[in-house]
C-alpha cells in the first residue's frame, strides 16, 4: 500500500513532503456536484510523479530502457477541491523495494495545512522491451531515496 490507511488528515503535514508542484484546477475538472471529480485526482498524482522523474532526468518517456508501470493506485478524500483553485501537491516515497516504489502525493488547498486528499500508486520497474520486472536503476533509486 502506498497510502497509510490509519493516518488522519490532521496527522499529515506539509512538512511530510519533500518535492512540491502546484496544480491549477481547470473548468473541466469539476463535476455536476461542483467539486473536482474523483478521477481527476489520479491525473494530478500521475502528473506530479512523472514531472519529478522528468525534472531529475530519471525518465526519458521515449527512450528509457527501464520504465515504471503502475500496478496499484488509491486515493483518500478528506475535503473537496474545486475550480477555480490552486492545489499544492507534495510528493514522498512510502516504500522503496528492489523493483518497485510506492509514491504518495498529498494534495492541499493553498494555504490550508490539512490535506484535502492523499493518493498514490506503486510503480514496478520493467525492461521497456520485455516488460519483465528489473531492479530500479541506481541513479533512480538514489533520487527516490531522497524522498523517503
Amino acid at each position: 500500500m502506498t497510502v497509510a490507511q490509519d493516518e488522519k488528515p490532521e496527522e499529515i503535514s506539509r512538512q511530510d513532503y519533500l518535492y512540491w508542484q502546484r496544480v491549477t484546477t481547470r473548468w473541466a475538472d469539476n463535476d455536476v456536484y461542483g467539486h473536482v471529480n474523483n478521477a481527476v485526482y489520479f491525473n494530478y498524482i500521475d502528473s506530479v510523479v512523472n514531472q519529478f522523474l522528468i525534472e531529475n532526468s530519471l525518465l526519458d518517456i521515449k527512450d528509457s530502457p527501464t520504465i515504471g508501470l503502475v500496478v496499484q493506485s488509491q486515493c483518500r478524500f478528506f475535503h473537496p477541491l474545486a475550480y477555480p483553485g490552486q492545489v499544492d501537491c507534495g510528493l514522498r516515497v512510502r516504500h522503496l523495494g528492489t523493483t518497485s516504489v510506492g509514491y504518495e502525493v498529498g494534495m492541499f488547498v493553498e494555504e490550508i495545512e490539512a490535506a484535502a486528499a492523499i493518493g498514490g500508486f506503486t510503480h514496478v520497474f520493467v525492461d521497456r522491451q520485455q516488460r519483465r520486472p528489473c531492479p530500479i536503476p541506481d541513479r533512480i533509486r538514489k533520487a527516490l531515496q531522497a524522498l523517503i
